[in-house]
């Protein structure tokens, strides 16, 4: 991740998903950014302001939801009294083909 590395660490990449790790403190904020269609799963309970262009929304998520973030730009910042922990896997095009593979894969 070329943006925020402070914030932003890959965990797991491949031709298919590229894993992501975020954390913040309170008060901290990310220049603009793109996430590419996801899903986040959050490890910590957290607040935080997104803004994209005139737009903007809070938002509170419990430690342990999972949800579908589409794709979008967007920059943040944390607004809560608690540091924000969450992991995006991020959807790449294209799929797999050839044998599968039984157990988790490189």
């Amino acid at each position: 991740m070329t943006s925020n590395p402070d914030h932003y660490a890959v965990v797991f990449e491949n031709d298919r998903v590229r894993v992501l790790e975020y954390r913040d403190a309170p008060g901290d904020r990310t220049t603009p950014h793109a996430h590419p269609d996801s899903v986040m799963y959050t490890l910590s309970a957290f607040r935080r302001r997104l803004v994209s262009g005139e737009r903007q929304r809070e938002v509170e998520l419990a430690a342990g939801t999972v949800g579908w973030l589409p794709a979008q730009e967007h920059h943040g910042e944390n607004i809560g009294d608690t540091p924000t922990h969450v992991l995006f896997v991020e959807l790449k095009e294209g799929g797999g083909a050839g044998e599968p593979t039984l157990g988790p894969a490189d």
